[in-house]
């Protein structure tokens, strides 16, 4: 509206959706997922608020796609970066680099999904609604325990107090009434505060939210000195590519990561080589 002069929606068709949509590409130079997500809303807007079709934008200039090198650290980056967090900022990120999970995966995952006695852990609904096991890493089995006794003793005292309940998934609370008050299905980092469901009237205890951990992960990068642009998914990216170059192969890391295509893994044979000390011709002369 504001780049058609405030105009109202209703007013402009295909011809100035894709002229709004092609100075976004070609004048402010946007990633291609931005110009998507623009374009989606755009089409959400007049079929579902509107009630029309916008027409075909024939003439639309979609941005390519770029392929990037994920960011990964070294053994001793990721020693340092480890070093510097503490609680359980440090905790969640030994167990995203040391089982490949995605940062929400971490986030999300309940106290019935540690299994200590197999030495696994279950990671329900990743991406793309697929579960898959991953080992649990022996250097963290104390520490986690240890977290675990503290987080039930809360979970306990919640429960005294009438609350205690976790928001469960699909139409599971319907189903299983009482799940949502057990040691089980309780989040393995929940948020420090209560939030009153709505409809049941119910204080539940969601999840924590990413962005603890994500503050003190670039807080961690800083005090390290590290130049690199990484974020916490890079301590994914470093588990898959410290894996491969340990001489794991591509199938079982493919599995670990939860990749539904093998062509998403070989990334990180690019990467790996690249990090292969190779001696360049110029220090040969």
């Amino acid at each position: 509206m504001l780049f058609h002069g405030k105009r109202h929606p209703r007013e402009l068709g295909a011809e100035a959706l894709t002229q709004f949509l092609n100075h976004l590409a070609g004048v402010e130079r946007v990633s291609a997922s931005t110009q998507s997500q623009a374009l989606n809303a755009l089409i959400f807007l007049y079929r579902h608020v509107l009630g029309t079709e916008p027409g075909w934008l024939d003439k639309l200039e979609r941005v390519k796609r770029k392929q990037f090198l994920p960011t990964v650290l070294t053994t001793e980056e990721v020693r340092a970066v480890l070093s510097c967090l503490k609680g359980i900022p440090q905790l969640m990120a030994q167990l995203i680099y040391g089982t490949g999970m995605r940062v929400m995966e971490c986030m999300q995952l309940r106290v019935k999904d540690i299994d200590f006695r197999s030495c696994a852990i279950t990671i329900r609904g990743g991406k793309g609604g697929k579960d898959r096991t991953v080992p649990l890493p022996r250097q963290i089995d104390g520490p986690l325990q240890q977290h675990l006794v503290r987080l039930l003793a809360e979970h306990k005292a919640s429960l005294n107090r009438g609350s205690g309940y976790a928001p469960m998934p699909n139409a599971l609370a319907r189903k299983y009434p009482s799940a949502a008050r057990s040691p089980g299905w309780q989040f393995v980092f929940p948020s420090s505060m209560e939030r009153l469901d709505p409809k049941t009237r119910q204080r539940l205890r969601w999840h924590a939210s990413p962005s603890t951990l994500q503050r003190a992960f670039r807080e961690a990068i800083s005090l390290t000195g590290i130049r690199k642009h990484a974020s916490v998914h890079s301590l994914r990216h470093s588990f898959a590519t410290h894996l491969l170059a340990s001489g794991c192969d591509i199938r079982t890391i493919q599995t670990l990561l939860g990749h539904r295509h093998l062509e998403t893994t070989m990334i990180y044979t690019h990467v790996e080589q690249a990090l292969k000390s190779v001696e360049s011709p110029l220090d040969r002369l």
